[in-house]
């Protein structure tokens, strides 16, 4: 699959640069009360251990924008503060973060947003510009008669052509709704009209599961569209939750490649060893892992001979014995109760030695898919009190008249 990005502006935001040809960067927003420093800052940890690359937190008085540097002083990732209501949050958070976010809707009078836009101008940071439908201008509400996407995105457009006059361009874009569709609607017409870049979400989106495929869906097809230069996925959930997800969709477009993927099997009558349990374990012991890996877990020969070929490498089973392969190839037959055992320090290995070629700069010869046994092994699982139509030739059906 290959996706042509939307061509946008590029910005910093700290060191992590948005848009332009920058991946697309994964964000997430603390849950913590951000006056608690060691609560927030233990979050952040686990966000920045997770993959999190930008990380915002809530800035809604005096006493949080005044935690902001020791918070700041204790992460490695960009920081932005998310500003309502108070101009005067922003112009505190502005003297320590990498970015504030500022909703042009309720931050009041024009001349307080002038008075941000100069405070992130004496540092050279970017703004964040949201755009909800909780927060819409009343006259776009009398012009709509709801937070419609159109009135979402005449509002950032207003924002945007705003701060222009201002002379200020050093900024990206949000727009963001609970329902799909109007979200979806709402970055389209914006991206029709605008190039800068676009933090895209689904706010509000759910629980972990459902807000997982709202996100999947609808940031799924911002991003195949070309749309999007930055992302957050809102659960209600952990926020390391969010970041799994969010390079979950990016890897299943192939925009970013990170970690394990991790093949299974579905789970079927056929599958003759635990799957589920091995998939999911698999995951969370190896959630360290930074390389891009395909794992397998293939329960059955149904599909196992291709999805083998295709992984870097996994694990079969099937009647007590199961098999650990290699780009295709047959490594050697393993106890079914030690696969995990002997698949995980291997998958480690692997890994690390993925990670020696990429710092020396070399690159691992391309797999021949020569199957080395495998396609043996596999046939071999098909046993002769089981029905197969291995070798033989497919009968044609009459023509029905």
């Amino acid at each position: 699959m290959h996706i042509t990005r939307r061509k946008t502006r590029q910005i910093k935001v700290g060191k992590v640069k948005i848009g332009g040809d920058a991946p697309i960067s994964v964000q997430s927003m603390c849950s913590t009360d951000t006056r608690d420093v060691k609560a927030t800052v233990e979050q952040i940890k686990q966000l920045e251990a997770a993959g999190c690359e930008v990380i915002r937190v809530a800035v809604p008085d005096m006493d949080s924008a005044a935690a902001l540097p020791k918070i700041k002083a204790q992460m490695t990732v960009p920081l932005i503060a998310d500003i309502h209501f108070d101009h005067r949050l922003a112009l505190e958070a502005a003297k320590v973060v990498d970015c504030v976010r500022i909703n042009p809707g309720n931050i009041g009078a024009w001349w307080k947003v002038q008075e941000v836009i100069k405070a992130v101008n004496e540092r050279n940071l970017p703004l964040r510009i949201g755009v909800n439908g909780g927060s819409l201008e009343r006259p776009l509400l009398d012009k709509y008669g709801w937070p419609s996407p159109e009135a979402l995105a005449e509002s950032a457009l207003n924002a945007v052509h705003a701060l222009e006059d201002e002379g200020f361009t050093n900024l990206k874009v949000s727009l963001k709704a609970s329902d799909v569709k109007h979200a979806i609607d709402a970055y389209w017409i914006f991206a029709m009209q605008s190039n800068y870049p676009l933090h895209i979400g689904i706010t509000e989106a759910g629980t972990a599961m459902t807000g997982a495929v709202k996100s999947a869906i609808g940031l799924g097809w911002l991003l195949s569209q070309g749309i999007g230069d930055t992302l957050r996925v809102s659960l209600a959930a952990d926020p390391v939750e969010e970041v799994k997800v969010g390079f979950e969709i990016l890897k299943s477009l192939e925009l970013r490649h990170r970690g394990i993927n991790v093949i299974a099997c579905p789970t079927c009558g056929r599958v003759e060893i635990d799957v589920i349990r091995m998939a999911n374990e698999l995951e969370k012991k190896l959630g360290h892992i930074k390389v891009p890996l395909n794992v397998s877990v293939l329960g059955c020969v149904v599909n196992g001979i291709g999805e083998g070929k295709e992984a870097d490498i996994g694990i079969a089973g099937g009647e007590g014995v199961g098999i650990l392969f290699k780009k295709g190839k047959l490594v050697r037959k393993v106890p079914i109760d030690q696969l995990m055992d002997v698949l995980i320090p291997e998958v480690e290995l692997m890994a690390k030695e993925k990670e020696a070629e990429e710092a020396s700069g070399e690159s691992a010869p391309a797999p021949t898919h020569d199957d080395n046994g495998l396609s043996e092994w596999m046939q071999s699982r098909q046993t002769s009190d089981r029905p197969s139509t291995l070798g033989r030739e497919i009968p044609v059906l009459p023509n029905k008249r």
